[in-house]
C-alpha cells in the first residue's frame, strides 16, 4: 500500500511542523499524523499517566471524535532516532500490520525533536496490572481466561515470527506488553519500535538489559537476539500465567526464578504442584501440565531446542497433540543483569537460531531440525 507523504517530510529541515500537515494528510483510513496540540488536547495536557514502558510514558487521550487512544510519549535521544521521513515511513510500514492479538497503532507526531505514538486505547490495561499484580486479582482470571489470553499471545508473536516478511523479533514479551481490550482480548504492545532507530546495533547493545527473568540466557551471554529468543520469554509468560508465580522471587536463594521452580516440579513427576493455588483445582489437569510444558519446552538453555511460535499455536489449541514422550531438558536463566557483557556484533536477520550445546530432544512431533528453523 502506498502513502501520500507531505512534501516537507522531504525536505533537507532536521525540522517539521506538524502545522503543516493536514490532520490525516497520512491516511490510509486509520493512519493519521496529528499536531502536539491535538494530543495536548487530547490529553489534558498530558495529565493521565496510565503506563511505564522502557520507550516511554503513555497518557490516556480522548479525540474530537469522541474516541480513547493511548499517547506514547517516547524517551528517545533524538540522535538514534531515524529523520522525520523516515520515522513517519516505518510508522505507516507498522499501522499496516493487521491482527488481531497486535495492538494498533493509529497515529504519529512529529514535531521537532519529539516523537509521539498513537494506539487504540486498551480499556483493561495490561495483563500485568488487569490479572497477575496480586492474589486478588488472579482469582478472578479463570483457567480459561488463562488459555484464551496464553493462546491469543502465541498467535500474535507467531504472526510477527512467521507471517510478516521480513520478520519482527519483539525483544520484550513480558507481562506489562501485554494489553487487554474491552473483551479480554491480548494485544502485543511496542512490537516493532526498534524499526525507529537509526542504527539498530547500537540500540540493542544499550537496552540488552530488559526485564530479569524475561531475558534469554543466548542474548545475555552473545548479544544475539533471534525468534526464539522471543520464544524464551514467550515461555517464561506462559509460566507466569498458569502458576501465578513471580517471574524472579528475591527472598530465596534457591530456585530463585519460575522457571528453576517449573523445572524442578517436571523432574518431579508433578507439574500440578505449581498450577495456581487460587485457580481451586477448576481446571482440567491434563490441559494445566500440557501448558507448563510447553512453557518449559519454551525455556530450554538450548536456544536450538525451543519450538517455533506457529508450533506453540499448534500444541496449546489441538486437544489431539500429546506431550506425554516429550523429553524437556534443562531450562536457562540469567542471574545478574549486571554481569551482562554486549558483544558488538549483533544481527536480528539470521534464520539460524543460536543456542548451547550439550542437551538433547527426542519428540514424536517435531525434529531437531524443524525446530531449529
Amino acid at each position: 500500500m502506498k502513502f501520500s507523504f507531505p512534501a516537507c517530510l522531504f525536505s533537507c529541515s532536521t525540522e517539521v511542523n506538524n502545522n503543516d500537515f493536514a490532520d490525516g494528510e497520512i491516511n490510509d483510513g486509520s493512519f493519521r499524523v496529528f499536531t502536539y496540540q491535538q494530543l495536548k488536547s487530547a490529553t489534558g495536557n498530558f495529565s493521565s499517566k496510565i503506563g511505564q514502558g522502557g520507550f516511554g510514558s503513555v497518557y490516556k487521550g480522548r479525540l474530537k471524535d469522541g474516541s480513547f487512544v493511548a499517547v506514547k510519549v517516547l524517551s528517545i535521544e533524538i540522535e538514534s532516532m531515524r529523520g522525520e521521513r523516515e520515522f513517519v515511513a516505518e510508522l505507516a510500514t507498522l499501522a499496516n500490520m493487521k491482527h488481531h492479538n497486535l495492538v494498533s497503532l493509529k497515529g504519529c507526531c512529529v514535531e521537532g525533536a519529539k516523537r509521539y505514538l498513537v494506539y487504540e486505547y486498551m480499556e483493561n490495561n495490561s495483563l500485568h496490572h488487569t490479572f497477575l499484580g496480586s492474589e486478588d486479582k488472579r482469582e478472578r482470571f479463570s483457567w480459561e481466561e488463562r488459555k484464551s489470553i496464553s493462546i491469543g499471545v502465541a498467535r500474535g508473536l507467531s504472526y510477527l515470527h512467521e507471517e510478516l516478511k521480513p520478520h519482527i523479533v519483539h525483544r520484550d514479551i513480558k507481562a506489562k506488553n501485554i494489553l487487554i481490550d474491552r473483551s479480554f482480548t491480548p494485544k502485543l504492545a511496542d512490537f516493532g519500535l526498534a524499526k525507529l532507530m537509526r542504527d539498530e546495533k547500537s540500540y540493542i547493545s544499550t537496552r540488552v538489559a530488559g526485564t530479569l527473568g524475561y531475558l534469554a540466557p543466548e542474548y545475555a551471554s552473545s548479544g544475539q537476539l533471534r525468534r526464539k529468543s522471543d520464544v524464551y520469554s514467550f515461555g517464561v509468560l506462559l509460566l507466569q500465567v498458569i502458576t501465578g508465580l513471580a517471574v524472579v522471587d528475591a527472598y530465596k536463594d534457591i530456585e530463585r526464578f519460575i522457571v528453576e521452580k517449573a523445572y524442578a516440579a517436571y523432574e518431579a513427576n508433578d507439574l500440578l504442584r505449581i498450577v495456581d493455588p487460587v485457580l481451586n483445582r477448576n481446571y482440567s489437569a491434563k490441559e494445566a501440565i500440557k501448558f507448563l510444558k510447553v512453557g518449559l519446552l519454551c525455556v530450554q538453555e538450548n536456544a536450538r531446542l525451543r519450538p517455533r511460535m506457529s508450533e506453540v499455536v499448534e500444541i496449546l489449541t489441538n486437544s489431539n497433540v500429546d506431550l506425554k514422550d516429550v523429553h524437556i531438558s534443562k531450562p536457562g536463566f540469567v542471574a545478574d543483569l549486571r554481569n551482562i557483557r554486549i558483544k558488538q556484533n549483533m544481527t536480528t536477520s539470521s534464520p539460524q537460531e543460536s543456542g548451547s550445546s550439550g542437551t538433547t530432544f527426542a519428540s514424536s512431533i517435531w525434529s531437531v531440525g524443524n525446530l531449529a528453523r
